[in-house]
């Protein structure tokens, strides 16, 4: 009597592929999860590269960023204590800086203690306003572009 019914314990091929497509689908969106974080991780490191810049910029009063000029970042951050490693790179890195006035407000514009003369005319008092300058600082290197605000009080 032939034997009916015997069942084998195994996987058909369809389910082997579907199975593959599953794992497979899986895998390619873990690697594009992998891929964006370290595209947006390698942005965030230039960011901040940047941003130091800007802040040594800014440390240095009203040296610098208030005129036109080429300076190098190894000028910038000269009173700090550094590796020799990272003073020859900061050397490498040449910046143009160009300065853009925006706006000069003068508030004695806004003075009403002007005297008035015997002709009629108004003088202003003796007391000088402050002034007030509005700018832009542009910082361009061969890797990175960055601008700043700049207020100037005189």
């Amino acid at each position: 009597m032939p034997k009916r019914g015997v069942s084998k314990n195994a996987f058909t091929l369809i389910e082997v592929m579907v199975a593959v497509m599953i794992v497979s689908v899986v895998i390619a969106a873990l690697l594009q999860m992998r891929g964006d974080t370290s595209h947006k991780f390698i942005g965030i490191k230039k960011m901040m590269q940047t941003n130091q810049y800007n802040s040594f910029l800014l440390s240095q009063n009203d040296k610098y960023g208030f005129e036109e000029s080429n300076i190098d970042l190894y000028r910038l951050v000269g009173n700090f204590d550094l590796e020799s490693n990272l003073r020859r790179r900061l050397k490498a890195i040449k910046l143009q800086v160009d300065y853009e006035e925006l706006d000069t407000i003068d508030t004695a514009e806004f003075d009403d203690t002007a005297k008035a003369t015997d002709d009629g005319e108004k003088v202003q008092s003796d007391t000088t306003g402050i002034v007030f300058e509005i700018g832009k600082s542009i910082l361009k290197a061969d890797h990175f572009s960055t601008s700043l605000i700049r207020v100037r009080i005189q």
